[in-house]
C-alpha cells in the first residue's frame, strides 16, 4: 500500500489534510530522498522549521508549493535558454 494512502487516506490530497509536513512527507510529494529533502531545508533552498525539544523539522504546505512553483520558474527558464536541438 502507498505510504501516503495509508496515512492519509484514499483519495486525500495534501490541501485537506494539514497545515505542515515533515520531511519525509515532503520527500514523497518530491519524489525524492529523505536526505535530499533535508539538503533542501539545511541549504535554505526549501524554507522550514525547527519545532519541538527534539528539533524536528517541518515543513509549511504553502513553502512547499511555493518551492515546487519556483522550480518550474526556474526550468521553464533553463528550456527557454537551452533550447532542444533536433538531429537532422
Amino acid at each position: 500500500m502507498d505510504e501516503r494512502i495509508r496515512r492519509f487516506g484514499r483519495g486525500a490530497t495534501l490541501s485537506h489534510v494539514q497545515r505542515f509536513l515533515t520531511l519525509a512527507d515532503v520527500a514523497d510529494v518530491l519524489n525524492i530522498s529523505g536526505s535530499q529533502t533535508y539538503a533542501l531545508v539545511r541549504s535554505g533552498e526549501l524554507e522550514a522549521i525547527k519545532v519541538g525539544g527534539r528539533g524536528q523539522w517541518r515543513v509549511e504546505q504553502a513553502k512547499l508549493e511555493s518551492y515546487i512553483a519556483r522550480m518550474y520558474d526556474q526550468t521553464r527558464a533553463f528550456v527557454a535558454a537551452h533550447p532542444l536541438i533536433e538531429p537532422e
